[in-house]
């Protein structure tokens, strides 16, 4: 059996099936480019429910609340674009190294997924190839085109956290999360800091890192891109009225900071 047979064989997504990308706003002239690699909660057909409840996979298990609403609006609102993925990560997670335990669980919080155990490599390799990573060679295809095209890039991954994990309340209702690259984080923090109404996690709930995060780390870090991490707390975005403010708030910030990294940095 030649390879690409071996792949056809192994076909994860089929008809009736949609594609992992998903895209606003491709022709943006803002120098935002903002991703969300659990923007969505979609199943390939072939894996039916991955044996586990309607109830769990509509839980921040199985992707992160709320943020589809404000990635569009905001990526309309900035006139920016927005690369998205519309599978749950729990068939497999776009923000983890492919090599991570946590890449393809078997377990998430407290929850058993039974269609990810004892899986074989080659169906590691079908989930990696049919969603993962068409959606982070379209992420690198639009980073390759702007920075050609010698087009100010600023990388922004917008996520959004559990109110309650593992039984522990989490106070902030928002937070920048970053690695190595703390230009943007800060700029971000001190404009959330100065809003008044707000607890700003710094690198809260979450650090990036590159053992536990792949966008980041690949993308910004990699490319050498002024870059972010967003987390909003989901019980804030769980409806449209929630998404919209949010939306209009994060617009008006990252407007304020894309002056000051014109004025500041040399992004083009």
């Amino acid at each position: 059996m030649d390879l690409q047979t071996a792949e056809t064989a192994d076909q994860l997504l089929g008809e009736g099936d949609i594609s992992p990308v998903h895209e606003v706003n491709a022709s943006g002239t803002s120098p935002f480019l903002l991703t969300s690699d659990h923007y969505g909660r979609a199943l390939p057909r072939a894996l039916g429910d991955l044996g586990i409840a309607e109830s769990e996979l509509v839980r921040h298990i199985g992707w992160d609340i709320g943020i589809a609403g404000v990635a569009d609006r905001l990526a309309e609102m900035l006139d920016a674009h927005l690369i998205a993925q519309r599978y749950s990560r729990l068939v497999i997670d776009c923000n983890r190294p492919p090599a991570a335990a946590s890449s393809i669980p078997v377990i998430s919080e407290a929850t058993a997924i039974p269609r990810n155990e004892g899986i074989s490599d080659r169906e590691r390799a079908a989930r990696r190839r049919e969603i993962f990573e068409p959606y982070h060679d379209r992420i690198g295809a639009a980073i390759d085109t702007r920075l050609h095209d010698r087009r100010p890039t600023v990388l922004v991954s917008l996520h959004s956290f559990t109110p309650v994990y593992a039984g522990v309340a989490r106070p902030w209702h928002i937070g920048a999360l970053y690695n190595r690259d703390t230009v943007l984080p800060h700029l971000l923090l001190k404009h959330l800091r100065g809003q008044g109404d707000l607890v700003v996690g710094d690198n809260e709930p979450y650090a990036v890192s590159d053992l536990t995060d792949y966008t980041i780390p690949v993308h910004g870090e990699g490319r050498g891109l002024v870059n972010t991490g967003i987390e909003i707390r989901q019980d804030l975005i769980a409806d449209h009225a929630g998404q919209q403010q949010w939306a209009e708030r994060l617009a008006r910030i990252l407007g304020e900071i894309e002056v000051e990294l014109r004025t500041e940095l040399p992004v083009d």
